[in-house]
């Protein structure tokens, strides 16, 4: 831990409280992937704060836009009409920042951010900080989801001096770009245990002018310090570690975090965590004779179930929030990302694979239902989030989870018809707000509600199970089935009338990837064409819109246009490695689910584009973003931690897996063994913050099936075995469909298929493993005998 003192400089005489920590608690919006590890769980997380949806900037004519009137970033537009003089992230600001010899103040977050939009409309609209800020700085405004190379590197900074970390996320630096100084949101004004904005502008000026070398000094020793801490290099070592070894430590961590009662792995806050749940899966396969084995499958499927049941899924309109502030996952964070839908779509899929049970595929559709209906772009691709913030009537100041929270009285008015065949009076409302929860002081704690804005307001969350709901008021399951999705339609509808929260219509290529994965696995696995079209779409936008022919480099961000058109900034902005990681990944899925070689060949050219641009020949593994476009950035990081998302190289190494699966090429094999050896030691250390990556291992050391469905692609028995290998959770395969075309593109690449053969001009599938194959199978119950052994 690098001391607070020492980074803030001496004389800088603060309050003993660390900015970034104290800052941190109440200012992170918690998309931070350390947050579920770095968050103090005696710290409550409100649910609500004071209303900080900006205006937009066409309703303040009074005021002169700034140079971020130029961006396409829906975050960067929103600070538009500020009285700072912000710069964009680039060459011009850092100019200024030297010729002038002055501190850079960088300034990060994202457009649905809630404590990004309190500090703005606080701070950052304030006419005296504005001036502090444009005569004594440099100010810098960065879109994290743009720029996550320029987030990664300033976050490492914060939570290394701080403990902490999130969003808005506040930095200052030399000239040269080193850090000397940061935390992220900060009041305007002094507190008692608080330092404010204002004070903290002043005092940073004053030892910019009296100390400067001091500061400098203090910057290039946390820079060496973090430049030795983040490397992670293969070393001397030549092999990865033992799987089994780092499956059963990643096991023992979880179930010692383990909630018994409500499922998930924290008291609060707690998030949806696909990687932990999809590690769990995993696990569970190679451990399905022991208790382990069992334990996994149940911790797994009852925090997916305790998930979907509780407030943190929009029960009115489908799809998920961003966390939950309680243990209980009752009252959210309102914010829906569409990482979080592509994910959880796929997690609550393999759940069906699993149990069997169809309330978790009803919540997979349920997900994508949401994401086709509100996050669609015309021309196939999907936008970033909604916002959690929104006016509760057309004028008013805006409140988190205006949109979503419901009182008794609207409910009674809205469902007022009596439900015959109860054995007491009884309305739709009545019976909707008791199996929902709902009281007439409202359901939502004070301690989730510090400011008081939702009080007397009701998030819906299951309190009981359809057959309980019946018998209490004796009726039959499937009536109270068939009035509660009414009584849920008629909510949205009456929902449609409300201010909507702000869309970010930012589209980027590595959600977009995630989502093409979303949308295939889950067709596929429900056997749903409609599914697979909408990945097949995604996957065509992301050719058409993100995708430099002519360098095969793929382009981070595309916007919403007028008139469903795309835009580009000017320059673009280039991809980084988690948009080529997720892309890749989208594609092989999506391969798999529609058996068109095409997306496979481009999987192809984008992973050498990949190790092109990324892979350290040195140490091994990808770094997070190509040399030129980090230029000037202390640091440039190798991700290495599995949160809100995959790191990039815990999917890299899957892809490099299933590469050399679908290919033989071993230069894939090698880099993939490469990526583990240089991550071992991390995994070694805490094998839970990378559960993807251990995955991976995993699959590595346990070698991939190669499952060869030979057969005419239109024809039934081809499509029974597809669909039989589709509904069968087998995590460490490739699927191939061999058609007997000998110059096709896989036929190419794995000479093998040839000798394949059909039984009696039948659909025969082949299991494959170290180079020798199954007896040829050609019905699907013992084609599933087989991939259950």
């Amino acid at each position: 831990m690098l001391g607070a003192r020492a980074w803030l400089g001496r004389g800088l005489l603060l309050p003993r409280a660390r900015l970034g920590l104290s800052a941190s608690r109440r200012g992170s919006s918690s998309r931070d992937k350390d947050r579920s590890a770095t968050v103090n769980s005696s710290v409550p997380m409100p649910a609500g704060g004071k209303g900080s949806r900006p205006s937009c900037p066409s309703a303040t004519p009074q005021k002169a836009p700034n140079r971020l009137i130029n961006e396409k970033s829906p975050y960067l537009l929103q600070h538009a009409y500020n009285p700072v003089d912000w710069y964009p992230w680039g060459q011009e600001a850092f100019d200024k920042a030297r010729k002038e010899n002055k501190p850079i103040f960088l300034s990060v977050g994202y457009s649905t951010c809630h404590w990004c939009h309190m500090m703005e409309e606080e701070s950052f609209q304030n006419e005296e900080i504005g001036r502090l800020l444009s005569e004594d700085f440099v100010s810098v405004k960065v879109d994290r989801e743009e720029r996550p190379d320029v987030d990664k590197v300033f976050m490492t900074f914060v939570q290394a001096t701080s403990s902490g970390g999130g969003w808005p996320m506040n930095v200052w630096l030399t000239p040269n770009l080193q850090p000397f100084v940061g935390g992220t949101y900060f009041p305007p004004e002094d507190g008692l245990t608080r330092v404010g904005f204002r004070t903290v502008l002043m005092r940073i000026r004053d030892q910019w002018k009296q100390n400067k070398n001091t500061l400098l000094e203090n910057s290039q020793r946390v820079t060496t310090a973090l430049l030795a801490r983040s490397e992670i290099s293969m070393g001397d070592r030549q092999l990865p570690p033992s799987a089994a070894t780092m499956n059963t430590r990643c096991f023992q961590q979880l179930d010692e975090g383990y909630d018994e009662e409500y499922g998930g792995f924290a008291e609060a806050p707690k998030f949806p965590t696909p990687v932990i749940l999809n590690f769990l899966f995993s696990y569970w396969l190679s451990h399905r004779l022991t208790q382990d084995g069992t334990r996994a499958q149940q911790m797994a499927l009852h925090t997916l179930k305790m998930m979907a049941n509780g407030g943190i899924r929009d029960h009115v309109g489908q799809g998920f929030h961003r966390y939950s502030t309680d243990r209980q996952w009752h009252v959210p964070h309102f914010e829906k990302m569409l990482y979080d839908q592509a994910q959880l779509a796929v997690a609550y899929s393999q759940a069906f694979q699993i149990s069997g049970d169809e309330f978790y595929s009803e919540v997979a559709k349920g997900i994508l239902q949401y994401v086709t209906r509100s996050l669609n772009h015309r021309s196939g691709g999907f936008y970033s989030a909604e916002d959690a913030d929104s006016p509760p009537e057309r004028g008013m100041r805006p409140k988190e989870g205006a949109f979503y929270v419901w009182t008794v009285k609207e409910i009674q008015q809205l469902l007022p018809e009596p439900v015959l065949g109860a054995t007491e009076p009884l309305t739709s409302g009545q019976l909707l707000m008791k199996h929902y929860g709902l009281t007439e002081a409202g359901n939502i704690s004070p301690s989730q509600d510090p400011n008081g804005e939702l009080q007397g307001q009701n998030v819906l969350t299951v309190r009981y199970s359809l057959e309980l709901t019946a018998a209490r008021f004796g009726l039959d399951v499937e009536a109270v089935r068939t009035l509660l999705a009414t009584g849920l339609e008629k909510l949205f509808q009456a929902r449609k009338h409300r201010p909507k929260p702000h869309l970010d219509s930012k589209m980027l290529a590595a959600w977009n990837g995630l989502m093409v994965s979303g949308f295939a696995v889950t067709g596929a696995v429900l056997g749903i064409d409609k599914l697979i079209g909408y990945a097949t779409n995604c996957a065509k936008f992301l050719k058409r819109h993100m995708f430099d022919v002519a360098s095969g480099r793929l382009k981070r961000t595309c916007y919403a246009g007028t008139g469903g058109t795309v835009e580009h900034s000017n320059p673009p902005c280039w991809g980084f490695l988690e948009d080529y990681t997720f892309v890749v990944r989208g594609l092989l899925d999506l391969y798999e689910a529609s058996q068109e070689s095409s997306w496979l060949e481009w999987a192809l050219r984008l992973q050498d584009t990949q190790d092109r641009l990324f892979w350290d020949s040195r140490g091994g593994g990808y770094f997070c973003s190509e040399a030129e476009l980090g230029s000037g950035l202390p640091l440039r990081l190798k991700d290495d931690q599995d949160g809100a998302e995959p790191s990039a190289n815990s999917v890299s190494a899957h892809n490099l897996l299933r590469l050399h699966g679908f290919t033989g090429h071993k230069d894939w094999m090698d880099k993939c063994v490469c990526l583990l050896t240089a991550f071992s030691e991390r995994m070694r250390r805490v094998p839970v913050a990378l559960p993807e990556m251990v995955r991976a291992l995993s699959a590595h050391q346990q070698t991939l099936k190669q499952i060869v469905i030979c057969g005419d692609p239109q024809a039934k028995d081809t499509k029974a075995l597809l669909q039989c290998v589709h509904s069968t959770y087998v995590p460490n395969k490739v699927l191939i469909l061999a058609d007997g075309d000998p110059s096709s593109f896989l036929s190419r690449q794995l000479p093998f298929l040839s000798t394949l053969r059909r039984i009696e001009d039948r659909a025969t599938a082949y299991v494959c493993e170290n180079q020798a194959c199954s007896m040829p199978i050609t019905e699907p119950c013992e084609l599933r005998k087989l991939l259950h052994q």
